[in-house]
């Protein structure tokens, strides 16, 4: 929820991005976890807007 507020987009979108566009997030359990800094990074570098 954190994750998804942070960039202004849905929850969805943010399990699409894991899966298909290499977002960064490590899974604890049944849990996903991001650092901010890492997922800020990705997003700088374009691949969050790059075709799949």
């Amino acid at each position: 929820d954190d994750i998804a507020e942070h960039l202004g987009v849905t929850k969805d979108t943010i399990y699409a991005w894991i899966s298909d566009k290499g977002m960064p997030a490590h899974k604890v359990g049944r849990l996903w976890k991001f650092q901010a800094s890492e997922v800020d990074d990705w997003v700088r570098k374009g691949d969050a807007g790059s075709p799949d």
